[in-house]
């Protein structure tokens, strides 16, 4: 899926959060790191509309994401840094059948569905356990399996592996690696970026490096150290 950015700013009260920003992604795996308020989950949340340019446009498989903002939202998924804080509903198998609920999708189909996504990532034992009682690794997996059951083609994740232990941390990078789906990560796990198709680099609200991933980190390593 091809993602572009035209000349794309976010400004929040006069301050520029993110300066304007041409850019093309269309691999399969892109990594995006940068400090803390350099600019990078603006970035990725003018994917899906969760943020709106300021100035500029930016578009999902053609599809603007302010004039064909419910269509461009349905090309991707956004899992947040804390995805328990996007479960809605008590149960996980209600949580995840939820937003089909929400497509008008029927109750046998629903049914279907969020048996085959709870079978895809091996959480089926938990269908009806209550998110709350869910590990780190599990509700990862909940939160994920609740995106994709709409079937967006971009999957963003905002720090994925954050604070879950290092077998978690394995089960993640391992689910991640596997999907089908176009992947974008931002995350301080620079690790988790081997084998990924290219890494963006923020810094104050720019791109500072756009390359493959050790290049990329090298970079970012740079620009930590001043």
């Amino acid at each position: 899926m091809d993602i572009v950015f035209s000349a794309a700013t976010v400004t929040y009260a006069g301050r520029a959060a993110l300066h304007p920003l041409t850019l093309a992604l269309s691999e399969s795996r892109i990594g995006v790191v940068g400090l803390n308020g350099s600019g990078k989950t603006t970035m990725a949340r003018l994917i899906n509309g969760l943020v709106k340019p300021t100035g500029g446009t930016v578009t999902v498989d053609g599809l603007d994401t302010v004039a064909d903002e419910a269509a461009a939202r349905g090309k991707t998924g956004f899992i947040f840094q804390n995805p328990q804080h996007q479960m809605i509903l008590p149960i996980l198998a209600e949580d995840i059948a939820f937003g089909l609920k929400n497509r008008g999708f029927g109750k046998a189909e629903i049914a279907e569905r969020t048996e085959a996504v709870l079978a895809r990532f091996g959480i089926s034992h938990l269908a009806r356990r209550r998110v709350h009682e869910l590990s780190g690794g599990e509700t990862q997996l909940g939160a994920i399996a609740s995106v994709l059951v709409t079937g967006p083609d971009l999957l963003i994740l905002d720090e994925p592996t954050n604070q879950l232990d290092l077998k978690n941390r394995a089960l993640i990078e391992r689910t991640v690696a596997g999907l089908p789906e176009q992947v974008l990560v931002i995350t301080h796990d620079l690790a988790l970026l081997d084998g990924f198709d290219r890494v963006l680099v923020f810094h104050e609200g720019r791109l500072a490096a756009d390359d493959r991933p050790a290049e990329a980190i090298r970079a970012y390593r740079e620009i930590a150290a001043c």
